[in-house]
């Protein structure tokens, strides 16, 4: 992988570094949930894959509604996935979309998260193969936290 990518030190399936192999897995798995997105209002489609630290890998796409309030991004739908399939150590996530850079989860993704691994890795890829990977940390800098929370 391009951009960053290599290299990058997720903990992920039993605790070993996120290998570049499984980088591109999570990117591919975003790019063909993206071609499953429900974007009838934007035409923007958008794919994402989360790892969870015993290997799985959840892939979702977004989903609009008419009431644009209601849509939920490809990022939220994937954790939210893992999480209602009983994953909730979740090392890295993928995101995929036709832009003419690497795509940036929004602040309510990336808020999302935080809230299952503050070290997160975070691969952003566009359709043209440029590729990006920041720790969730860096694109999060002050998470919202609940009174005590850790």
């Amino acid at each position: 992988m391009a951009d960053g990518t290599k290299g990058a030190r997720a903990e992920a399936g039993g605790g070993a570094p996120l290998t570049e192999s499984m980088a591109a897995r999570l990117v591919e798995a975003a790019r063909r949930a993206r071609e499953h997105a429900y974007v009838p209002y934007s035409h923007f489609p958008v794919g994402a894959a989360v790892l969870a630290a015993d290997g799985t890998i959840f892939a979702a796409s977004n989903v609009e509604n008419a009431s644009f309030g209601l849509t939920i991004c490809a990022e939220r739908a994937a954790i939210f996935k893992a999480v209602s399939e009983g994953r909730r150590d979740l090392v890295a996530i993928a995101v995929v979309a036709d832009t003419s850079g690497p795509p940036r989860p929004c602040g309510a993704c990336r808020q999302v998260m935080d809230e299952f691994n503050p070290a997160m890795t975070v691969i952003m890829a566009n359709l043209r193969g440029q590729v990006e990977t920041l720790p969730l940390a860096e694109m999060l800098a002050r998470p919202f936290r609940l009174e005590g929370q850790v």
